[in-house]
């Protein structure tokens, strides 16, 4: 095997030209495959970037009611819906895939939020536990976050994002600052930000108001003193953090179904459910694979007709050589012998194709992903199994060039010596 490697290469070196003409169709195809995945699953991390965020695989179980949020400050306090409780988010927290919970309840497009003669209009209000911040992945950018004593004393403090903090003061002046909510003064304590930022690409009208509400700000304040300023016994929304985001789906739906236990009004359609914001990601993908799964198909013949051109320089290799082969027939040797000799050489050839092939095509994946603003992810599967496909094609389309040099006949091959 070694000496018929040795032959392979030797052959292919004295033919540099014509080997590596026959090897491009090889090239091509292989580096169009590489390339193609790369771009399927990197538009597929693209998508899981865009909907789930940057790793903080938060999954939130809103009140519903139909196919849409239960608005409550324009449809009232639902029957039958209780306020959550701490045994509620201990069951919860006891769910293998959920790392931390929260409950909270929210107003969005929220208005009647001023300082001064300055208003906020269409953000969110937010009345959260002590769990909400490390929950959602938030972290103090200035100031402090909410202490025990201030849920326990019904406090009027207030956290701002970055946004709201912006559309009222100037950087570094919000701290100890009254703004007034539904004409209640807050005092500010804290601004806040999401640990992961993430520019999220809008191609639609719902993905535009899906984060329309975050881009203009968010007001929290603790959800002891909510009452104060809108309703007593308002049901809150649920949010849990996952280990990944494969947990994501699994675990919101767990949680959605330990809601759901505690309603009791049987006559509407109100209850809650999960965001399930990784399924949706799931189905975007799909339909990105399968455009693509095609393009695959276009590149494997590229593939077809560089195993021709191999089976066709195969054939012509066998007919430069017919001395050669009628030499070591005439010496001894067997057909398995030439066989093997001249399957080696295709083998070869067109591995070492595969090779140039699948650095050509990281080459390639490296300039889509830098044109299309996409991230970069080499499929290690793809490219072992293009190198053994490359392998394959040379075993398969040079048998019958080697089966024609096995089969020759001594005399006849010597005959043709001169």
């Amino acid at each position: 095997m070694i000496e018929n490697i040795r032959l392979a290469f030797q052959g292919i070196w004295a033919h540099k030209m014509r080997s590596f003409l026959t090897m491009l169709g090889i090239i091509i195809g292989i580096a169009s495959i590489i390339s193609i995945v790369s771009t399927i699953k990197g538009t597929n991390e693209q998508i899981k970037k865009n909907l789930i965020g940057e790793g903080d695989n938060v999954v939130e179980i809103k009140l519903k009611e139909g196919g849409g949020d239960y608005q409550i400050e324009y449809e009232g306090l639902p029957q039958g819906v209780p306020v959550l409780n701490e045994s509620q988010k201990e069951e919860i927290l006891e769910i293998p895939e959920v790392v931390s919970a929260s409950f909270y309840r929210m107003r969005d497009y929220a208005d009647g939020i001023y300082y001064q003669d300055k208003s906020m209009d269409g953000g969110k209000v937010l009345g959260i536990d002590s769990d909400y911040l490390d929950t959602c992945g938030y972290q103090l950018v200035r100031g402090r976050g909410f202490n025990q004593k201030e849920y326990v004393n019904f406090k009027k403090v207030a956290l701002l994002d970055e946004t709201a903090a912006n559309s009222f003061f100037e950087k570094g002046e919000e701290l100890g600052k009254t703004i007034e909510i539904k004409g209640e003064p807050f005092v500010v304590v804290g601004v806040v930000k999401k640990s992961d930022e993430y520019e999220p690409v809008i191609n639609s009208i719902e993905e535009y108001y899906t984060y329309y509400n975050d881009e203009s700000g968010i007001v929290m304040i603790t959800d002891s003193v909510w009452p104060v300023v809108y309703q007593y016994d308002e049901p809150q929304q649920a949010v849990i953090q996952t280990k990944t985001p494969e947990d994501m789906s699994q675990a919101g739906k767990a949680v959605q179904q330990i809601l759901n236990e505690q309603i009791q009004n049987t006559e509407t359609s109100v209850s809650y459910k999960a965001e399930d914001i990784m399924e949706k990601a799931k189905g975007l993908q799909q339909i990105s694979e399968n455009t693509n799964r095609q393009l695959i198909w276009i590149a494997s013949i590229s593939l077809l007709v560089g195993g021709i051109g191999v089976m066709n320089i195969m054939l012509v290799s066998v007919t430069e050589r017919t001395g050669e082969i009628g030499l070591k027939k005439a010496i001894g040797a067997n057909k398995r012998r030439i066989l093997a000799q001249f399957l080696t050489e295709a083998a070869v050839l067109t591995s070492i194709g595969g090779i140039l092939g699948v650095f050509a095509g990281m080459i390639l994946a490296k300039i889509i992903s830098t044109i299309s603003q996409t991230p970069l992810v080499i499929s290690v599967p793809a490219v072992l199994i293009s190198v053994l496909f490359s392998m394959a094609i040379g075993l398969i389309f040079g048998l019958l060039p080697s089966i024609k040099a096995a089969n020759l006949s001594p005399i006849e091959a010597l005959r043709r010596m001169n």
